[in-house]
């Protein structure tokens, strides 16, 4: 399956979607304009990825900030990965947060009690965000 690869920008994060590297990443801040939009061919392509996912999905997500818009989707994406996992795959999520950032902590806690996907958390100095 053909890698998806979106680039950061100002206001919307990188998402790295590679099957073949074993590479699931999301990352950076995001506050796109169209929020459903941007996210569309995420969903789609894990629509498709469904249909023969990878023994094992690890997925990292790293976010600075989201607004209220792309919790709902980044919920929707971690629900596309839940349906992976209840099939018996190997999936994980690793929650990556800033130190102190207890705001971005604890919504990584919330998405955890909403999916059954196992959650890792993984906390990192703030000069690695600067």
């Amino acid at each position: 399956m053909k890698p998806l690869i979106i680039k950061q920008k100002n206001n919307t994060i990188g998402i790295v979607l590679d099957p073949e590297k074993n590479i699931f990443k999301f990352e950076g801040r995001s506050l796109p304009e169209n929020t459903v939009k941007f996210f569309e061919p995420v969903i789609k392509w894990l629509d498709e990825y469904k249909k023969n996912p990878a023994d094992k999905t690890h997925i990292h997500m790293n976010f600075i900030y989201f607004n209220t818009s792309s919790a709902k989707m980044i919920l929707e994406v971690l629900e596309q990965f839940e349906e992976i996992y209840k099939v018996g795959k190997d999936v994980k999520l690793v929650w990556h947060y800033m130190e102190g950032d207890y705001d971005i902590r604890e919504a990584g806690e919330e998405y955890e009690s909403m999916v059954s996907i196992p959650f890792e958390y993984v906390e990192h100095p703030e000069e690695e965000y600067e």
